[in-house]
């Protein structure tokens, strides 16, 4: 295991196909071992059903004040898409690094694990610390227990750098997210006589009627500060999926919305989750009038709090300090990052390549990139041995 570069480490991360509906734990008996071969302990944090773990470790001193390498291990799906390229199979062509997962986001967790060794070698003063998660792309789910063990096991990090693809720009700000699969159960009888039944469709509609009313008067309003650094500059409702029905003289005895809520971070997504609840419980109290049978479950898919940029933060003094980036960058999608400052981690987003590759087909890398984010972490552990 010794003696493997970050290009080495790439193409071995790469080859493990852990889409999200599958295990990842092959890659994760790879990183202990890695790990294990330099000298160094990681420990687990499994899922609910053990089929998938996050893993983490501590490189240099048992002190406060290192700092933790976030990055997932899973990656969204190939089927459907047109790859030129077997995507698990790292491909050089053209200055490029093609591949699932090179981008968002194996690219950085190579570059992280190619710096254990670095950081092995150098008198570190504080400790850089390893976090790779699971289940990130399906809702930021593995990270919340990988971090609350991390705080009962390893001494407090000052700085926590997510390494989701910045182009190495620092990322201090994002926006949170919730979403919900909406069941709506209706009452059958002909369409002829739809007063006396209830339509689920009928009703799921009346939800995407006050999600489109939400982004009117959100787009129509004057932006906060921090909302104005966003694109689009509002916290925005959106139905991704639908489906239900029996026929068309029918009404609808089921129908399901997946709806979700990117809130500004100025906007606290409890108060945004009171509102949907509140329309969603209106309007159940309404088809459960006509008929008692009638109603509405909901069902959390994820809930991610939003990056909120930090007054003086450690994290982005950091990455500023290496980078020499002084601009201010936000994303509106979601993140780990909220979730480690959520429990009591400075986090900024920091890392190689462009998230518009992100999740696509012939999903790549520049060379470039990948040696400007080796560049930063030989300035991370720098900073660590001072």
């Amino acid at each position: 295991m010794k003696g493997l570069s970050a290009r080495d480490l790439l193409d071995r991360l790469v080859a493990f196909p852990t889409v999200s509906h599958d295990s990842n734990l092959e890659l994760v008996d790879f990183v202990e071992a890695y790990l294990g071969a330099h000298g160094v302990a990681a420990r687990r944090v499994w899922s609910e059903d053990r089929t998938k773990a996050a893993l983490y470790a501590n490189i240099g001193p048992e002190v406060p004040g290192g700092v933790v390498l976030s990055g997932h291990t899973d990656v969204v799906p190939v089927e459907g898409q047109d790859w030129a390229t077997d995507p698990f199979e790292v491909v050089e062509r053209d200055g490029r690094l093609y591949g699932r997962g090179t981008c968002d986001m194996k690219g950085f967790d190579a570059l992280a694990l190619a710096a254990v060794p670095k950081a092995l070698a150098r008198d570190l003063k504080r400790p850089l610390q390893i976090a790779l998660s699971f289940d990130e792309e399906i809702g930021c789910t593995g990270a919340p227990p990988m971090i609350d063990d991390m705080r009962g096991h390893l001494p407090p990090a000052s700085a926590a750098i997510i390494g989701e693809p910045s182009m190495m720009q620092a990322v201090t700000g994002h926006k949170g997210t919730i979403g919900y699969w909406v069941s709506f159960q209706g009452y059958e009888v002909h369409s002829s006589l739809m007063d006396r039944g209830v339509s689920a469709i009928m009703e799921a509609g009346r939800l995407i009627d006050w999600a489109n009313r939400q982004n009117a008067e959100n787009s129509a309003k004057q932006a906060s500060e921090i909302a104005a650094l966003f694109d689009p500059p509002w916290s925005t409702v959106h139905v991704g999926a639908i489906e239900g029905g029996t026929a068309h003289n029918i009404t609808a005895r089921s129908c399901r919305l997946q709806i979700e809520v990117r809130a500004v971070p100025d906007e606290p997504l409890t108060e945004w989750r009171a509102r949907l609840f509140d329309e969603i419980d209106r309007i159940g109290a309404a088809m459960t009038a006509v008929r008692p049978e009638a109603g509405i479950a909901v069902e959390e898919i994820f809930d991610v709090p939003g990056l909120q940029p930090e007054a003086e933060g450690r994290a982005e003094e950091l990455v500023r300090r290496i980078t020499g980036d002084n601009a201010r960058h936000v994303v509106s999608y979601g993140t780990e990052a909220g979730q480690f400052q959520e429990r009591g981690f400075s986090a900024v987003i920091c890392g190689p390549g462009d998230i518009a590759q992100a999740h696509q087909a012939n999903e790549f890398i520049s060379i470039a990139q990948f040696e400007a984010g080796a560049q930063f972490l030989d300035g991370v552990i720098d900073t660590l041995c001072n």
